[in-house]
């Protein structure tokens, strides 16, 4: 079994600032990447941010410069850093990561359960 905890949900002002984590947990050999997507109402879902186990990362070009991402690894744990933090910003955001459950199985897509970001006056 393997589960993404996601915590940080929150209302937040234009211009704040947020912090999402998302930690992993259960029977893992292995993290590829680790990122966050999200929902906005009447959009498809979209990346965001993801980071690479040797730690290169991709961004959405309407984060970049707002937005930065960061993982621990010993805590098979992802940060997503939010700030300047804007209306169109407001989505349910989903973890994702690419996991591996043994040392000869291939990597596995696994999703959190999604927290709500609101930005709002």
């Amino acid at each position: 079994q393997v589960q993404l905890v996601e915590s940080g949900r929150g209302l937040v002002q234009p211009g704040g600032s947020l912090r999402l984590s998302c930690a992993a947990s259960g029977s893992i050999f292995s993290i590829n990447g680790m990122g966050w997507y999200r929902h906005a109402p009447g959009k498809q879902r979209e990346l965001v941010a993801v980071i690479y186990r040797g730690g290169n990362k991709k961004a959405a070009d309407s984060v970049k410069g707002r937005f930065t991402i960061s993982r621990d690894n010993a805590k098979n744990t992802v940060y997503l850093e939010m700030n300047t933090l804007k209306p169109e910003d407001t989505a349910v955001y989903y973890c994702n990561a690419q996991i591996s459950r043994t040392w000869n199985s291939g990597y596995s897509e696994y999703w959190g359960q999604g927290t709500q970001v609101t930005v709002s006056s």
